[in-house]
């Protein structure tokens, strides 16, 4: 992976969509179907989950359908910070942000699926239904350009050089200005 010392990109530059590290974060986002969403709990454990999200363009805003009451949810409403990481297509992409409990009709009826509705007991008038919108901030991704083999062939090469491996670019991405 190349070095952290790079300057952080921010999506809220006029050229953001050119940005090949935004474009990147965008792809493995995009990409995703799960993605472990980690809370601050009462006593201040990090607390993780697996949570399926919810296919649409990444424009900074992630969504993830959950019950409220929930755990995660009175978690998110008494410390809204938390972080989504995925493994998609190739890399790895680490999401800090804020997070809110949404019940907003609208969202709830564009985003609802046969996935989601396996989840309420009632489908989509299950009065437990909600969103967890995930406010991206900011993000760390490793992209890896290797398939499997030749990785191992590059760790095994600097087994023997003593070098670091190169498996691929790593980056931090500032989202929100």
């Amino acid at each position: 992976m190349t070095s952290r010392d790079e300057p952080a990109t921010s999506i809220t530059e006029s050229d953001d969509l050119r940005d090949p590290d935004v474009l990147r974060v965008t792809e493995l986002v995009e990409a995703a179907r799960i993605a472990l969403v980690t809370t601050v709990a009462d006593d201040g454990r990090l607390v993780s989950r697996p949570l399926a999200v919810q296919s649409r363009p990444f424009d900074g805003d992630l969504f993830f359908f959950t019950q409220d009451p929930s755990s995660k949810t009175s978690q998110v409403r008494v410390n809204d910070h938390v972080n989504v990481a995925f493994q998609a297509d190739h890399g790895y992409v680490s999401i800090s942000g804020t997070a809110t409990v949404s019940k907003d009709p609208e969202m709830i009826d564009r985003l609802w699926n046969g996935a989601a509705a396996a989840w309420f007991e009632n489908g989509r008038e299950d009065p437990s239904v909600a969103l967890l919108q995930v406010h991206a901030e900011s993000a760390e991704f490793w992209s890896v350009d290797s398939p499997a083999v030749v990785t191992a062939l590059k760790y095994a090469k600097a087994r023997v050089t003593g070098e670091r491996p190169d498996l691929g670019h790593n980056a931090t991405v500032e989202l929100d200005g």
